[in-house]
């Protein structure tokens, strides 16, 4: 004797911050193959408007499922695969025995520079002047605004360092 088919419907976030969801009634989804659901919308202002939607498609309530259904449906959409596959990780080479894990302290592109002098300052800058000369720099090299992230960082650094310089070392 089989057990009557139960219908399911998921629900996933948009980047729109507005609800997809995605029900099965003929079938339950399947993982391998993918199995299309057989209706599926998006725009929905909240869970509870898309699963309304979900039962009105399908003409009867449905059970709710986990989100990774509508997800791999949304994937699917956009021509990817349903399921990601998992990234190898990378193992970071051990440290040599003089070498710390610890991410230099400055960019290579400022190793032997002071940092007054890649801000374009004296080195009797105050806090304001630091400021708004690293404000200056930020709109030319930040790549966002089509300068390069390597200067970009050689400039963040600067205006870390040169205030940095400015407040007294606690003990």
């Amino acid at each position: 004797m089989t057990l009557p088919l139960r219908g399911v419907y998921a629900v996933t976030p948009t980047r729109r911050r507005r609800f997809l969801w995605a029900a099965w009634w003929t079938a339950e989804p399947a993982r391998e193959p993918f199995r299309p659901p057989d209706a599926s919308q998006g725009g929905a202002r909240t869970v509870e408007e898309a699963r309304a939607q979900a039962e009105r498609a399908a003409g009867r309530p449905l059970v709710e499922i986990e989100p990774a259904w509508a997800t791999a449906w949304t994937r699917i959409l956009r021509g990817e695969p349903p399921w990601p596959r998992p990234r190898a990780r990378r193992e970071a080479p051990p440290p040599s025995p003089g070498q710390s894990r610890r991410a230099p302290s400055r960019p290579a592109s400022a190793r032997g520079a002071s940092p007054y002098a890649v801000l374009g300052l004296t080195e009797a800058a105050g806090a304001d002047e630091i400021r708004q000369a690293f404000r200056r720099l930020a709109l030319v090299t930040h790549p966002d605004r089509g300068g390069d992230a390597g200067e970009f960082m050689r400039v963040k650094w600067a205006h870390d360092e040169a205030l940095s310089r400015l407040r007294p070392r606690r003990r």
